[in-house]
């Protein structure tokens, strides 16, 4: 068996960034830009008044008056030039005048047929959002996953579309003759398929396209029909038949060059990865909450790397243990559990119950409690990490 780090590692050796395509800007929501995306004007692109009230020059004073000799809105600008004594009604993101150099805010004023005269208390802002003063001509948003906020600014820049991987075609295929699809009528010896549906939802939310693919019986012949199915997919990802029964069959299908096959954790020993005739391939433990968890661990993670994600690894955060907790053995434990609010950091409680098969504790869990290898017993407020569900 190998570590999880080192399993981490050889699956993400697997997974190299698709090519880019070009994505309208009103479809990159959640997409991967792998390209820096560079404003090709100023915002603002003039000096834009920041309130409604009149543009004026110089620096005036209580009882000084003005002539208004015009109007500036957003979208339209006054042509004119401001001189001394002369004031041009302005409203919010409206350029700014030639010769003004401050907007006096209308509650500042006392506007007198085409005159105002200015109050007493008169605020000392200039109230003019200087031209470029968010970004200028050639400033860039570098690569990321574009969220709500990142469209935005992108807009701004006058950015129509952008250059973003292409979303990873991930192939589920779930294995077994105990298994019927969720409606269908089981057999008294069959369970429902279950896995494939968080699976999928997984890698969607991560920004993949998942194809749910038939389920495949325990056969070499039916196993080969329904790989055969996953063609053109970029990541093949098979939910049991990976461990050592005679039934287990993924494992020996032809083509299939593993990188590695178990590794030193719970729940998900037997898990392996390798190519199939070229294709990144993952086989996930059969077991509900195993395959859910190396879902997290691995999967996930492959996606993300696909998408051209620099840092694709699950990020583990800090929490305070809320009960203690004994020794753990020779592999890695994932341990379901429940976070509460704490003083700086949440606490968390693990589960009484860990066995892979429970998916209503999987349901009601919310973080992954890591116990590393032979770690030691630990004590209510010891600081540990743990992974967000």
């Amino acid at each position: 068996m190998i570590s999880v780090e080192e399993a981490l590692a050889r699956c993400l050796a697997l997974a190299a960034p698709l090519p880019p395509e070009t994505v309208p800007l009103a479809q990159a929501a959640g997409r991967w830009m792998c390209a820096p995306a560079v404003a090709t004007r100023d915002q603002p692109p003039f000096s834009a008044s920041a309130m409604d009230g009149y543009a004026v020059q110089g620096d005036p004073g209580p009882d000084d008056n003005f002539l208004v000799i015009g109007e500036a809105g957003a979208g339209h600008a006054f042509t004119g030039q401001v001189g001394q004594g002369e004031a041009v009604r302005i409203f919010t993101g409206a350029p700014v005048p030639q010769g003004a150099t401050r907007v006096i805010i209308q509650e500042d004023v006392v506007k007198v047929g085409d005159r105002i005269i200015l109050r007493e208390g008169t605020e000392g802002s200039t109230n003019i959002r200087p031209q470029g003063q968010d970004f200028r001509t050639g400033d860039s948003l570098s690569p990321r996953r574009l969220r709500p906020n990142d469209l935005a600014l992108l807009a701004a820049m006058n950015i129509p579309s952008v250059q973003a991987s292409r979303r990873p075609v991930v192939a589920l295929i779930a294995t077994g003759d105990e298994l019927v699809m969720p409606g269908e009528d089981p057999r008294a010896d069959q369970i429902i398929a279950s896995n494939s549906f968080a699976l999928k939802a997984l890698i969607e939310a991560e920004g993949g396209t998942a194809r749910l693919l038939p389920i495949a019986r325990d056969t070499e012949a039916e196993l080969a029909t329904v790989l055969g199915l996953a063609e053109g997919a970029d990541l093949i990802v098979t939910i049991g038949g990976a461990s050592v029964g005679d039934h287990d069959l993924v494992g020996k299908t032809a083509g299939l060059d593993h990188s590695f096959w178990k590794i030193a954790m719970r729940p998900g020993k037997p898990l392996m990865a390798g190519r199939l005739n070229g294709v990144p391939m993952l086989g996930l433990p059969g077991n509900p909450v195993s395959a859910v968890v190396c879902g997290h661990l691995f999967l996930l993670p492959m996606v993300r790397a696909m998408l051209g994600d620099p840092s694709p690894a699950p990020q583990a955060r800090k929490a305070k243990l809320a009960v203690d907790v004994p020794a753990n053995g020779p592999r890695a434990h994932y341990m379901r559990s429940r976070l509460s609010p704490g003083e700086g950091v949440p606490a968390i409680t693990p589960f009484d119950r860990q066995d892979s098969a429970l998916l209503s504790i999987l349901g009601q869990a919310d973080a992954l409690l890591i116990r590393p290898v032979a770690d030691g017993p630990r004590g209510a407020g010891t600081m540990v990490d743990y992974l967000p569900l």
